[in-house]
């Protein structure tokens, strides 16, 4: 959807959504791989273990996740899921205040706005849809993904 305003006025999306949401954790993989879990509600320390589980799942091999400093990733019930699969799994923090460096950020910015830009749902069902749409085209261009973690400037 796309919305216009007279000259000089700010143009006004109004949305029909409630205080329900989606709430959605993702990663990137060197070799151009997003791995996306999403819910409706917001993730705590449980989902994001689910999360990880779901990592291990399906990514062969050692990981070494990089990720930022938010308090739900630094829980004592992360750190102990990780402790345990430690041949796994590995957690990395990056310095605060430092999303330039973050390959999903890079991630979010283009869902954000280039594939949702402009876009106001009807209803959480409508948002899903589109998210899931979006995240897919994102998926099938994995030399686009491969260049948010050469933005990221991190060396893998």
């Amino acid at each position: 959807m796309r919305t216009w305003a007279p000259v000089g006025e700010t143009p006004v999306l109004v949305h029909r959504l409630s205080y329900i949401k989606l709430s959605a954790i993702s990663a990137v993989t060197d070799r151009g791989k997003l791995l996306m879990m999403v819910r409706r509600g917001t993730f705590g320390k449980q989902q994001i273990v689910a999360f990880l589980r779901h990592l291990l799942r399906h990514l062969r091999g050692r990981l070494i996740l990089v990720w930022d400093n938010l308090s739900a990733h630094r829980s004592k019930a992360v750190r102990d899921f990780a402790h345990l699969r430690r041949r796994r799994l590995s957690l990395e923090f990056l310095p605060a205040y430092s999303p330039e460096l973050n390959p999903d950020e890079w991630v979010w910015r283009r869902l954000k706005h280039v594939e949702m830009g402009n876009f106001a749902p009807k209803d959480l069902a409508e948002l899903s849809t589109k998210l899931r749409d979006s995240v897919q085209r994102i998926r099938k261009r994995p030399r686009l993904l491969k260049s948010f973690l050469e933005a990221s400037r991190l060396s893998f």
